[in-house]
């Protein structure tokens, strides 16, 4: 009698349980050795230039000089990406300061200011931009911003006249970019406000602080470690973007001396050449490179964001 109750649990047991454990194993698995090994291709593919190439590290960070075809009677191949680090801060850094206040007021307003409307109205209107292509955010940039920004520089009496007048420049960039994070920085910003205790405000409430103070002075402080995630997940946002920022700053590949100049950007310059870059080169050893340098700062945004994790609550 036992043998057929034992048959019977056992079946049961791989169906509801082993089978699905065995699932969700094989894929976690999966997941962490697909990890391991894309880190490892980037990075043998990256550092290549280094080892095979015998180009040097150091020129690589801090020259911006960028010619990797160039003749031996020329000076040979130049490979310095610190114009392209230096325009993927500037551009993402620019696109932080617009989106970043503009987010955190529209969460603001969404959990503390008018709960409902931002429930039912705002919530889904910035799930709509999250949705949107970057081609397209890059298509309307160069439709509206680029004309738009070329008029402003021809008109306004203090820009020097000598300045690029294309429209197409590192504000351009920006202001693209910023209209792209800002859904990240407003979403998770708003995640944080309503994940507050409601003993915060009514405490606050019953000391006699108004709405404005009791938004400002605690539930902001107490929210901000959350915001400051949405904060560096949008800065990784922005500096990963690259076809809609190509479309509209410029691709020049010399520092910008104003907002008002064309630049290039890492992602830019890689989704330009790979195409024309034969495998094995020192062109496309150098692009990997880059791409190298791109994974190294996403795996720094990570690290910043565990540690704004960690830290908890800045209310003291």
């Amino acid at each position: 009698m036992s043998k057929p109750n034992k048959r019977k649990i056992t079946s049961h047991y791989i169906k509801t349980e082993l089978l699905g454990k065995s699932l969700v194993t094989f894929f976690g698995i999966f997941l962490i050795i697909l990890t391991i090994s894309l880190v490892f291709f980037i990075a043998s593919q990256g550092l290549s230039t280094f080892i095979l190439d015998k180009q040097s590290p150091l020129k690589f960070l801090f020259s911006s000089k960028w010619d990797p075809l160039r003749d031996l009677s020329k000076g040979g191949p130049a490979i310095g990406a610190l114009v392209f680090i230096f325009g993927s801060i500037s551009v993402s850094s620019l696109a932080l300061l617009i989106s970043t206040p503009f987010s955190v007021a529209i969460s603001v307003f969404m959990s503390e200011i008018s709960p409902k409307f931002g429930k039912k109205i705002l919530q889904p209107v910035i799930e709509i931009f999250v949705g949107i292509p970057s081609v397209v955010y890059g298509w309307i940039g160069l439709t509206l911003l680029v004309p738009f920004i070329s008029k402003l520089t021809l008109t306004i009496p203090f820009i020097d006249k000598d300045i690029n007048t294309t429209g197409k420049s590192l504000l351009t960039g920006g202001l693209v970019l910023s209209i792209m994070i800002f859904p990240t920085i407003a979403s998770i910003s708003y995640d944080a406000l309503k994940a507050l205790p409601k003993d915060f405000k009514e405490a606050s409430f019953a000391l006699g602080a108004t709405r404005w103070q009791t938004i400002r002075k605690v539930l902001i402080p107490a929210a901000l470690p959350g915001m400051l995630t949405g904060v560096v997940l949008g800065l990784a946002r922005a500096f990963g973007e690259a076809l809609a920022v190509q479309m509209v700053i410029g691709n020049n590949i010399l520092f910008p001396k104003s907002i008002f100049d064309r630049a290039n950007t890492m992602t830019s310059v890689i989704t330009m050449e790979m195409g024309n870059a034969v495998s094995g080169t020192l062109e496309a050893n150098a692009l990997w490179s880059l791409a190298f340098l791109l994974l190294l700062i996403s795996f720094l945004f990570i690290v910043i964001i565990h540690k704004i994790g960690a830290k908890g609550s800045f209310i003291k």
